[in-house]
């Protein structure tokens, strides 16, 4: 038996900050990298660029360093076999100046030692300073492969001059996120029990909390939520309070708030709770999940949802990659896209939310949950098949290269 070669390669992410949505992408990047290498026969050793590298390399059991240590950034990318950039939405200046000559830095750092670079299923833009554009053309041209999650992503690169067959279009790489084997990892036996024991308390917190079952004693509904803050007057987070009380009304449910990111989301979520009424009183039960080491821990928890209403991208594909009925609140055009590759639009926006909507349409899918699944199968798992494309090309790439 011919033994595998090794590569090391470089992550390049938002990573090592405790965003589910952006630690569930690194661990898609690093399964997939893991099944193709053993498919191809080459051994993957990933380093990832993190901002607690002790964290991550506890988490996911895989070297890390510094992301804002230049010097070791700069060893880990000179000691490897080529640099990774992405998933997520890196270059992009809506949250400020820095990210974009950030991520496009790491990649030109690369380029300059003579290395591979690789852009892998990125959300690009929005870009609203025009002095980026040009930079990111220059830097991408160099780039060795170049995928991104969206078509509206490609049509933006290519508006910068890149040309259209240079970009391949593929699904976000959590869709590609498979829960763990029973006993191992975040699906353990010890974690599943601690989760119990947290859940059960948080249902009895306060004034969270009534009934776990119906009149008849099956388990009720559950509900995700996921949300965050985004309009200054929480004007949205209050509509939605209002639909979720109102879907009380009419089904009993147990709502169950899920943050990805803590502490804003716990605190947008707390925020919802405080608003929702006496639903308690009406057989509804109300709690909210602990905050989580390991992103397929909370997979874990939208997989058990029967509805998943989000604002947060990575609940709406969660919830897509485990067959849950989900309604998207959209604040930002990756909502509308997403949501789009699976044949849906949103419920509401942050701007305008009709709680009367959210209500009728939590109902509708809690009733006919079985028909939204069957109408988006084929969808579904095209998009879990193509979000493994991208480790596949990195690593025919490296071992084109012996």
């Amino acid at each position: 038996m011919v033994a595998a070669t090794t590569k090391t390669l470089v992550l390049s992410g938002y990573y090592g900050f405790r965003n589910s949505g952006d630690e569930a992408v690194l661990k898609s990047i690093l399964l997939a990298l893991e099944e193709e290498g053993l498919t191809s026969g080459v051994d993957i050793k990933p380093v990832v660029l993190s901002i607690d590298p002790e964290w991550t390399r506890r988490t996911y059991g895989v070297e890390a360093v510094h992301r804002m240590k230049i010097g070791e950034v700069r060893k880990a990318i000179k000691n490897s076999d080529g640099l990774i950039s992405g998933g997520g939405s890196l270059l992009q200046d809506a949250t400020g100046i820095k990210s974009i000559p950030y991520y496009l830095g790491v990649i030109k750092m690369a380029q300059w030692m003579g290395k591979p670079t690789f852009v892998y299923a990125q959300g690009i833009g929005p870009v609203k300073r025009k002095l980026f554009r040009p930079l990111i053309a220059a830097v991408f041209r160099r780039c060795d492969y170049i995928s991104v999650r969206d078509a509206e992503s490609a049509s933006l690169l290519r508006s910068m001059g890149l040309r259209g067959g240079d970009v391949q279009v593929v699904p976000d790489p959590v869709m590609g996120l498979i829960l763990p084997e029973s006993g191992s990892g975040a699906d353990s036996p010890a974690a599943r029990a601690s989760d119990e024991s947290e859940r059960v308390s948080a249902v009895t917190e306060g004034q969270t909390g009534g009934a776990s079952a119906d009149s008849s004693g099956a388990a009720l509904p559950i509900v995700g939520v996921s949300v965050r803050f985004w309009n200054p007057q929480r004007t949205e987070l209050s509509q939605l309070a209002e639909g979720l009380s109102l879907l009380c009304r009419r089904k009993s449910v147990h709502i169950r708030f899920l943050p990805f990111h803590f502490p804003g989301d716990d605190e947008a979520s707390r925020f919802v709770m405080d608003r929702l009424g006496n639903v308690t009183e009406r057989g509804c039960a109300v709690s909210i999940a602990p905050e989580t080491e390991h992103p397929q821990d909370m997979l874990r928890e939208v997989s058990e949802c029967s509805l998943l209403i989000g604002m947060r991208l990575h609940s709406l594909i969660y919830a897509a990659s485990q067959n849950v009925p989900l309604l998207g609140v959209s604040y930002d055009p990756k909502i509308d896209q997403f949501l789009g590759r699976i044949g849906s639009v949103p419920v509401g926006t942050a701007e305008e939310l009709d709680p009367r909507i959210l209500a009728a349409e939590g109902e509708r899918l809690l009733q006919e949950g079985d028909v939204w699944r069957k109408g988006r199968a084929s969808q579904i798992a095209g998009l879990k098949r193509e979000a493994r494309v991208p480790a596949r090309r990195i690593v025919e790439f490296l071992r084109s290269k012996g």
